[in-house]
């Protein structure tokens, strides 16, 4: 179609003068870097991604160095980077790649798609801009994009809009310069079709985009229905004994699957009892600091920190799942935003002092 052709055509002149053109998987693509950055970018800023990356790449240059890797080294270069799920899937389908198919990447598209973490619109990335396949790519900014052009109503996290959105994605890719397209139009929802106050005098499709005509580019796409995010509780134990401070592995599964965290005391928990049933230590008189609030995507999780020295711990030694992190000299771990901020906090009491008073912390993840 002609206007199918006009929307291709302008979004690649427009790429050829304003694209992005230096980022650091751009520069040698192979399907290993495509496919790093395209995981890493879900959900996360550019100039958040790049300087992980780059230690990521830097530590794991190909994939089998990235499945050889132990886990927790994985997880501790992951940390900050949050929904620490895509590590442990990028990890996996590592494993997988060099298992199954010796090390590298399948070339068809369903193989790809079934690797963990990778899903369709991942898959189509790495398979137009690693091997120049033609496929259709739906990520977070060409769903901006798409949605925008056409006026489409809807939250796309709906499937029927989703489903009318991966038809226009199909419809618009062209059959040449594929590559090119979609790093096109991924810039384009990056630098100019931005979520708040777009730049609609700089775009080249402006004059054909629907919502824009409408005057109305701040309704589409429409926001996920509101809904009142509930609030979790826990208590944290921050057990410390000579400089060192108890860890512990959180199951594979669940929020921070695989990383090291605090023990935590159960709501109908005396402290004293269960420290003494299930980590054979006897604390002292606990310390409760203010409570530090990590909010989700789906929820609130208030954290109350309690912190107590244990005299000694001779019921606990060091094993796969528990560990005493020397404070003095931390070990290369895969930590939770606030496990780490709260580690920061008690290096500082233990130096001089911790401030009890009641508050409350705030920390987005």
């Amino acid at each position: 179609m002609p206007g199918n052709d006009r929307f291709a055509s302008r979004l690649l002149a427009w790429q050829r003068r304003h694209g992005r053109h230096a980022l650091p998987w751009q520069q040698r693509r192979t399907a290993y870097r495509v496919w790093l950055s395209e995981i890493m970018l879900q959900q996360t800023q550019v100039a958040t991604v790049i300087p992980y990356y780059r230690r990521f790449l830097a530590r794991f240059p190909d994939v089998n160095a990235l499945a050889a890797a132990p886990l927790d080294e994985v997880l501790h270069l992951w940390s900050g980077l949050g929904y620490y799920a895509r590590a442990r899937h990028l990890h996996r389908a590592a494993q997988h790649i060099c298992e199954q198919h010796g090390g590298i990447f399948p070339a068809d598209f369903q193989q790809l798609a079934q690797l963990p973490g990778i899903g369709r619109s991942t898959a189509g990335a790495i398979l137009v801009l690693a091997a120049g396949q033609r496929h259709p790519i739906l990520d977070g900014n060409v769903k901006r994009v798409l949605t925008r052009f056409h006026a489409l109503a809807g939250w796309p996290g709906h499937r029927a809009v989703e489903q009318r959105l991966w038809e226009l994605a199909e419809r618009h890719t062209p059959h040449k310069n594929v590559a090119d397209y979609t790093q096109a139009i991924m810039d384009l929802g990056a630098t100019l079709c931005t979520r708040r106050r777009p730049r609609c005098h700089e775009c080249p499709v402006a004059r054909d985009c629907r919502a824009h005509a409408l005057g109305r580019e701040a309704d589409f796409p429409e926001p996920r229905p509101r809904k009142l995010l509930p609030v979790r509780r826990t208590r944290m134990l921050l057990l410390t004994c000579e400089g060192k401070v108890l860890l512990q592995r959180r199951p594979p599964t669940g929020i921070w699957g695989g990383l090291w965290g605090f023990p935590e005391l159960p709501p109908d928990r005396e402290l004293h009892a269960w420290c003494r049933q299930h980590l054979q230590v006897q604390p002292l008189a606990a310390c409760h600091w203010p409570v530090l609030r990590h909010s989700f995507s789906h929820f609130h999780l208030d954290i109350e920190p309690l912190q107590a020295e244990v005299s000694a711990a001779p019921g606990v030694s060091d094993n796969d799942d528990r560990i005493w992190y020397d404070l003095r000299a931390p070990r290369r771990l895969g930590l939770a935003a606030p496990v780490t901020e709260l580690l920061k906090v008690l290096q500082t009491s233990l130096g001089g002092g911790v401030d009890g008073a009641h508050g409350q912390m705030r920390l987005a993840g």
